[in-house]
């Protein structure tokens, strides 16, 4: 079994070594580097409710669903709200200023093309995205199209750098061999992204405590690790939190406070 370090030097030679403690050790010569940006690590003196995403996807949610969740979210400041681009207009009209607009994009199968994806980021963002969650190329890294991957990383992390946008890249885990997870992290790191997360909630299965444990440990403490998909209980939440994640994304919010 490769070790992450072992994997990063396959896809990322280097002979200069990492200063941002992620155990690739090697310095992948990120788009961004975070050296010296805080910690991305929950704090638990902050409360659980700053560290959410609250979320609505489903594919029947009208503008009423969105009202009650922006209403929530507004009430018990979660860290964002995220909902279909449709919604970001009516999103960005209630939410408090506290309270991000997040959305997602190539979802919910990983399959677009690179500058359909593209131009999907930069649509939501010109619509008033504060948070975009993309979900990675599946199709290439099942394919072992290592390069397209990281491609289609780079041109939605380009924008959200230059708009100021915080991008989490969707890894889907349920898919993923140990290897594929490790991988796709470094690419994300790589390419510029600031966020890692495990489903799309579409997928065969959501959040694994091992999954988000071998994540924070591959990206290191300066990238966010975002758990999400059948979190539904607060021993469940504090599972992923103890395991190394910094958001959580819910549709049962109120049952995890």
């Amino acid at each position: 079994m490769k070790s992450i370090k072992e994997i990063a030097m396959e896809h990322f030679p280097s002979d200069k070594m990492a200063r941002c403690g992620g155990a690739h050790e090697i310095c992948l010569h990120c788009a961004k580097c975070r050296v010296a940006e805080a910690d991305e690590t929950y704090n638990p003196d902050a409360g659980i409710a700053s560290v959410i995403d609250a979320t609505v996807l489903k594919a029947e949610a009208n503008a009423a669903d969105v009202e009650k969740l922006c209403e929530m979210a507004n009430e018990y400041k979660t860290a964002s709200v995220c909902i279909n681009s449709y919604f970001i207009p009516l999103v960005k009209k209630l939410l408090y200023p506290v309270v991000k607009t997040c959305t997602v994009i190539n979802f919910p199968l990983g399959a677009g093309h690179i500058e359909a994806v593209a131009q999907e980021a930069d649509a939501v963002i010109k619509a008033g995205a504060d948070e975009v969650d993309m979900v990675q190329n599946l199709a290439a890294i099942k394919s072992g199209n290592w390069d397209d991957a990281l491609k289609t990383v780079q041109a939605v992390a380009s924008l959200c750098l230059a708009q100021d946008v915080l991008l989490k890249v969707i890894l889907e885990t349920c898919y993923l061999s140990r290897e594929e997870l490790i991988l796709s992290c470094l690419i994300s790191k790589k390419a510029g992204a600031k966020y890692v997360k495990t489903s799309t909630g579409f997928g065969t299965a959501g959040a694994k405590a091992e999954d988000i444990a071998l994540m924070r440990k591959a990206v290191g403490p300066k990238f966010g690790v975002k758990a999400s998909g059948g979190i539904r209980t607060p021993q469940a939440a504090k599972e992923m939190l103890d395991s190394g994640a910094s958001r959580i994304g819910a549709s049962s919010v109120v049952t995890l406070l």
